[in-house]
């Protein structure tokens, strides 16, 4: 039995202390294994075949997540988003519809502010995979969910993916794979810092996929330990050249808004010190984008490049 399967098997009667800190202890060993690529993987920046520029000619696109893993962090998303809104950025907040009473105010408040909402597996317990027939079972209801709050995006629990059934969601695009993680359960990254599309079906039909290219702030403070925002701010500065799409998973389940190092928490500082370099090292050369909005636009012109393939063909 693999290390992550043995971990997921005895998780559930482990404390949580012990889980962190098996987990940093294997984090700290795949770091040095993998340190050639990672946290940059530079085949990951080759541009695609019929890449189009970003809107307005903007440098490159930063788009900014949130999942919402428990009660805790739903409480927090009020807060998250007026931060946020202070320094001028939108985000999407994926909230998992089994796992705590998701509150319909709080989807109300957040997509009339401009903030995007999702939804974030079904019960988050690491099972959606688990068989094709349980997924199939599961994306029945997440189909629900998706209709009920009026999303077009779903992300995964632990970056779980098969692409392939993903695309028997009802969605516009995925947000569960990632350029380069080894410490992911599941650690196949894509390999590229833009988005793209995904077939499904036969008719033509598909989603967009957006692979996060900043590490997620779980494993870069809690995990690693990290005392400040270095590793996102060297990762941005290099995709920032190459054009491509940054993009971050904060958890509000672990920022900490009284400024205090805890197991699990870490200062909101940090995710305020990262917005303020965003914006003082790039104001005006990127674009602030919603996933769906990222979504539209890889689509738009996919449809646009369909339409000359035809014409030419003609």
């Amino acid at each position: 039995m693999s290390f992550v399967k043995l971990y997921y098997a005895f998780k559930p009667f482990m404390p949580r202390w012990l889980q962190i800190y098996i987990r940093r202890r294997r984090v700290e060993y795949l770091w040095e294994i993998h340190k050639e690529r990672w946290p940059i993987d530079h085949s990951a920046g080759a541009v695609p075949a019929s890449w189009q520029p970003w809107p307005d000619g903007k440098l490159f696109t930063l788009v900014l997540t949130h999942d919402v893993e428990k009660e805790k962090g739903q409480d927090r998303c009020c807060r998250l988003s007026a931060l946020e809104e202070k320094y001028g950025f939108r985000s999407s907040f994926n909230l998992v519809p089994e796992r705590y009473t998701v509150s319909p105010a709080l989807r109300g408040y957040l997509t009339k502010r401009g903030f995007e909402v999702g939804v974030h597996d079904l019960r988050h317990d690491g099972k959606l995979f688990s068989s094709r027939g349980n997924f199939q079972i599961g994306a029945v209801k997440i189909n629900h969910y998706l209709r009920e709050w009026n999303a077009l995006g779903f992300r995964a629990g632990a970056m779980h993916h098969n692409l392939e059934w993903i695309g028997e969601l009802n969605v516009k695009y995925d947000l569960s794979t990632f350029d380069t993680d080894p410490f992911e359960p599941q650690s196949d990254g894509v390999r590229t810092i833009f988005p793209f599309w995904v077939n499904a079906g036969g008719d033509g039909g598909g989603y967009v996929e957006l692979p996060y290219t900043l590490v997620q702030d779980f494993t870069l403070f809690i995990l690693m330990r990290e005392q400040d925002t270095g590793i996102w701010k060297s990762k941005l500065d290099w995709i920032s050249k190459r054009g491509g799409m940054a993009l971050l998973n904060v958890h509000p389940d672990y920022i900490n808004f009284d400024g205090q190092w805890k197991l699990e928490e870490y200062p909101v500082q940090l995710y305020t010190d990262f917005l303020k370099y965003v914006q003082s090292h790039y104001g005006g050369q990127f674009w602030n984008a919603l996933p769906c909005e990222v979504a539209s636009f890889i689509k738009s012109g996919r449809s646009r490049q369909e339409e000359s393939i035809e014409k030419q063909m003609r």
